[in-house]
C-alpha cells in the first residue's frame, strides 16, 4: 500500500506545473520501522524510483540510538550516494554526527527550539541546564565559544533568571543559541569532511556533546 501511494504522488508531482519559477521535489520516504528486510524492501523501491532526493522516516519515534544507526547504515547502503539522503525527525547533535558518518546529508528536528524552551542550551562542551543553582550568580557570557551574538550579550546568570522567571525572552535567547550552535555543528561537520579528519573529530565531539554542564 506505502508502494501503491507513492506512485500516485510521483505521477501526480510529474504532472505538476513549476509554482512561483520552482520545480517542486518529492522525497520518497523509506519505511520499515526496525526490521531489516522491510527497510531493503522499501529503500531498494525508493531508490528504483529515481527521485531527485530521498528520505528516511520512522525512526525518530523512540527507538534506541543503537537501533538507528543500525536501520540507517542498512537505508544508506543502498539508497544512492549522489542524492541527498534526509534523516526525518533527528535528532540530537550526537545524533546528527554519527548519521553523517553513515552517510546522512539532511536533517530536520524541534530539538533545538524545544529544548531551548525548557531551558536547555547545546554546546560544543555539553548541555547547560540554565535552571540549575550553579548559574545563578554566573556573570561569565551566555556562552564564550558560541557564534550567536547572544551568547556574548548576555549572562549566564541573566538568562537562568529570565528562565526562572519564565520570561518570554528566555525562550528567544536560548533558541537563538540552540540554532546558531546547529548551524556550528554542522558547518563544522563539513569543513572536517573536506579536510579528511571527519570521523577522528566526529568521535571526540561525541565524547563531550552528552555531558551534562
Amino acid at each position: 500500500m506505502t508502494h501503491r501511494w507513492l506512485k500516485r504522488c510521483c505521477d501526480h508531482v510529474d504532472k505538476m506545473q513549476p509554482r512561483y519559477g520552482h520545480e517542486q521535489t518529492l522525497f520518497p520516504i523509506v519505511q520499515g520501522s526496525v526490521y531489516k528486510d522491510l527497510r531493503m524492501q522499501s529503500a531498494e523501491f525508493i531508490a528504483a524510483q529515481g527521485r531527485a532526493g530521498n528520505a528516511i522516516g520512522g525512526l525518530s519515534v523512540g527507538e534506541p540510538a543503537e537501533m538507528m544507526y543500525e536501520m540507517t547504515e542498512v537505508v544508506t547502503a543502498i539508497l544512492p550516494k549522489d542524492k541527498p539522503r534526509y534523516l526525518m525527525g533527528v535528532g540530537t547533535p550526537i545524533n546528527i554526527l554519527e548519521s553523517i558518518a553513515l552517510g546522512i546529508d539532511m536533517f530536520d528536528c524541534v530539538m533545538p527550539t524545544r529544548n531551548a524552551r525548557n531551558g536547555t542550551l547545546f554546546t560544543r562542551h555539553g548541555m547547560m541546564n540554565m535552571r540549575n543553582e550553579k548559574w545563578k550568580d554566573d556573570n561569565s557570557p551566555l556562552d564564550e565559544f558560541g557564534t550567536s551574538y547572544v551568547d556574548s550579550y548576555y549572562s549566564k546568570a541573566y538568562v537562568r533568571h529570565l528562565v526562572i522567571s519564565k520570561e518570554i525572552l528566555a525562550a528567544q535567547i536560548c533558541t537563538l543559541h540552540n540554532l546558531a550552535f546547529y548551524l556550528w555543528l554542522v558547518t563544522e561537520a563539513r569543513t572536517k569532511i573536506l579536510e579528511g579528519t571527519f570521523l577522528s573529530w566526529k568521535n571526540e565531539m561525541v565524547k563531550v556533546l552528552g555531558n551534562k554542564l
